[in-house]
């Protein structure tokens, strides 16, 4: 009775904690569109090379995408926010995964695009703080490590993935109209790796899988070969 009683209360947790998750969903996505259009050209004229521009783009980046994440799991849900996002425990498992995938990414960036062509121009702060170091840190937190979690309470994992995917896909669509860089590919490349770096979590039990694989591409792309 106690296991019944135990498990009732754990699903009407859950459901009552459903309206404010989507509420978070839906104001960080529409509150992302801001981005593009009002911050980031004042971002830019402190220079996108330096180190200011690096550290407000960070601090930015942290406040909007981490801090709301980490305040909701500890007084909404009432749980520690590195145990529910997977940053504790497993963490070995979820770096060799991170390995495995990011030797694969390598070897199959080379055999489409041959050797890499590196560039000073492409090592900046931001390059190397930002896209090498800390973006998977910044962006799994929220979709691999919060609402990745939040979805598979109620539903398959795989429609969890596909939502979430779908999501972090989303979250790309105001920068690339705004700066009119959108194409076909690179969304179908995003949603691709978002299905793969939440099946990698999955697999790993670690969110440290999807932060370093994820980290390690856009160093790939972006630094090395210049995609």
């Amino acid at each position: 009775m106690l296991n019944v009683a135990g498990l009732r209360a754990d699903v009407d947790r859950r459901r009552t904690a459903l309206p404010p998750f989507l509420v978070y969903v839906v104001a960080f996505h529409v509150l992302w569109i801001a981005w593009p259009l009002v911050l980031y050209p004042r971002l830019q004229s402190v220079g996108d090379r330096t180190l200011t521009y690096a550290l407000l783009n960070l601090s930015f980046r942290v406040l909007f995408w981490i801090a709301p994440v980490f305040a909701y799991l500890r007084y909404v849900d009432g749980v520690n926010p590195l145990d529910s996002l997977k940053l504790r425990g497993q963490v070995g498992r979820g770096i060799i995964v991170a390995i495995v995938l990011t030797v694969v990414n390598a070897a199959g960036t080379f055999a489409r695009f041959g050797l890499p062509h590196p560039s000073l121009h492409r090592v900046t702060w931001n390059s190397i703080m930002g896209t090498s170091l800390l973006v998977g840190f910044i962006e799994d937190i929220p979709y691999r490590g919060f609402m990745l979690q939040k979805f598979g309470e109620r539903m398959n994992a795989w429609l969890a993935n596909l939502i979430t995917s779908l999501l972090f896909l989303s979250i790309h669509l105001p920068g690339w109209i705004a700066l009119r860089t959108f194409n076909a590919g690179a969304a179908a490349s995003v949603f691709v790796l978002g299905v793969i770096f939440a099946a990698a979590v999955k697999y790993s039990d670690s969110l440290w899988a999807s932060i370093r694989a994820h980290s390690a591409n856009d160093c790939l792309s972006f630094v090395i070969f210049g995609l």
